[in-house]
């Protein structure tokens, strides 16, 4: 997986946040490849390798330039999310943590920074 140097660091959440109920983690796979057709083409097969259901699960920017497959899974960790990434492709991958914020989340979160 890539290391990304911008990366910021993890946020400490207030109490409230925490306690909301358990769900199944998302994540948000980017798998990048070489920007020509040759490329487009092993990124593609490689992931049909491992099952159709990635690929047809899985949307490209290669026609707009931007030579990424983007695939959201809900799995238990980001270990398992890692998993899912082609062996060939993973050392250009980013595996990232999704969620939604609720208003009332938003809200605890602004009075304890205001604290």
């Amino acid at each position: 997986m890539r290391d990304d140097a911008d990366r910021a660091p993890t946020i400490r959440l207030p109490r409230v946040v925490l306690e909301r109920g358990k769900t199944m983690p998302k994540f948000l796979i980017e798998v990048r490849h070489a920007d020509d057709f040759e490329g487009c083409v092993k990124a593609l097969d490689a992931l049909r390798s491992l099952g159709s259901h990635l690929v047809s699960h899985a949307d490209f920017g290669c026609e707009d330039g931007i030579h990424c497959g983007w695939l959201m899974v809900e799995v238990g960790d980001r270990s398992e999310a890692e998993q899912i990434v082609p062996p060939s492709l993973r050392a250009d991958s980013r595996i990232i943590q999704l969620r939604r914020w609720a208003p009332e989340e938003i809200t605890a979160m602004v009075r304890e920074l205001r604290a």
